[in-house]
């Protein structure tokens, strides 16, 4: 590939970053001018969150922000259609966080590739999101499952620590088998991974 078209290669890529911005900002949006100020809270889901650093990882050409953000999304696609498209069916900027950034997110990783550790990542993000969700969100909405039970579990779960230690097995096991699923399909470039073992190599 010429200098030119490597660039132009790279510039295109840098743009794709305003795909997913657009699908963040449309549901903020959404969520703000709801009537109950406090909906707006619902952007610490993963999905929505992943769509910025989506965005941010396009913009920056940052690999491993690029593979955090799809290993949210993947999975939350699948958790989106279970529990909110056939409970209360297809809402446009819900689509475009969804569809769009898991669409977008599988392109730039077919670019990028996927390492062993991303999955790490992914986790470590994920806690810190559910953290924040339960210093700073409403219980009642139970963002990030970071306040209670999820409703209809409570027959399962006579207590939230038992319900988040199942769920946050499952979310390890999810983000680890999904991580190495991609590594084999797209595995990063055999030059990142060497400068990533061999810091010295130059």
């Amino acid at each position: 590939m010429s200098a030119v078209a490597e660039k132009t290669h790279e510039l295109n890529f840098r743009l794709l970053g305003i795909l997913p911005l657009i699908f963040f900002l449309a549901q903020a949006t959404h969520y703000w001018l709801l009537p109950d100020p406090g909906e707006i809270s619902h952007m610490f889901w993963p999905c929505n969150i992943g769509n910025l650093l989506l965005a941010i990882g396009l913009f920056t050409n940052r690999a491993p922000l690029i593979r955090v953000a799809a290993l949210w999304m993947i999975p939350g696609l699948v958790v989106w259609f279970v529990y909110v498209v056939l409970a209360w069916g297809i809402f446009l900027t819900s689509t475009l966080v969804h569809v769009g950034g898991v669409t977008v997110a599988i392109i730039a990783v077919r670019s990028v590739g996927m390492d062993r550790d991303s999955w790490l990542y992914a986790f470590g993000g994920y806690l810190l999101l559910q953290l924040l969700s339960r210093l700073i969100t409403p219980p009642a909405l139970n963002v990030n499952l970071a306040h209670s039970v999820y409703a209809g579990w409570q027959s399962t779960f006579n207590a939230y620590w038992k319900f988040w230690m199942v769920i946050t097995l499952a979310t390890v096991a999810i983000l680890f088998g999904l991580g190495m699923l991609m590594w084999k399909i797209w595995p990063a470039p055999r030059s990142e991974v060497a400068l990533i073992e061999e810091p010295g190599v130059s």
